[in-house]
């Protein structure tokens, strides 16, 4: 039986928005999803089943990620220099201040909460500034629960390849 567009589109859109939006950030996700539905619509017919249908959605989805990866790297013409640039370590002593003097009005569940709503918010400012590469295989694997052979088969690459890559993205 062909597979519906509007049964793909309800079921994988809110995952492909949410993995997008890890890859490229909210403000691009949006938009990006819409490109990967349209080529999603567009190739649906041609759909073989060769790869599970997640992994070739997954791979449109990375492939216009990558894409608008490099699009933006060309677009850049000036870096931030690295002088400029607040370093970690200024940022933790700002927050580890800012928690000790709140710390006190808490209940201790509440701290709890806090602590791992501070670790959520630095681990993804931290797979957030990953190289692309590394950034996409964690948030496959991690994140979206994919097997390394699904990564494999979603980016395009061999099985110790991604192995490679979640070794050193952690």
């Amino acid at each position: 039986a062909p597979v519906e567009f509007r049964e793909v589109h309800d079921i994988y859109r809110p995952k492909i928005l949410r993995y997008l939006t890890r890859l490229v950030g909210e403000r691009e996700a949006e938009d990006l999803t819409q490109i990967v539905f349209v080529k999603i619509s567009e190739g649906l017919q041609h759909f073989r089943g060769e790869a599970s249908l997640s992994t070739w959605i997954y791979r449109i989805a990375t492939n216009a990620a990558v894409d608008r990866f490099r699009s933006q790297a060309t677009q850049r013409a000036v870096e931030v220099p690295l002088s400029a640039r607040s370093t970690l370590a200024d940022h933790f002593d700002a927050e580890e201040d800012e928690y000790e003097m709140a710390a006190d009005d808490r209940a201790p569940s509440a701290d709890s909460e806090v602590i791992r709503i501070e670790m959520d918010e630095c681990i993804k400012g931290f797979v957030k500034n990953l190289p692309e590469n590394y950034r996409t295989v964690i948030v496959l694997s991690d994140i979206e629960g994919f097997k390394n052979n699904e990564i494999a088969d979603i980016l395009g690459v061999s099985l110790d390849t991604v192995k490679i890559r979640l070794h050193r993205a952690r």
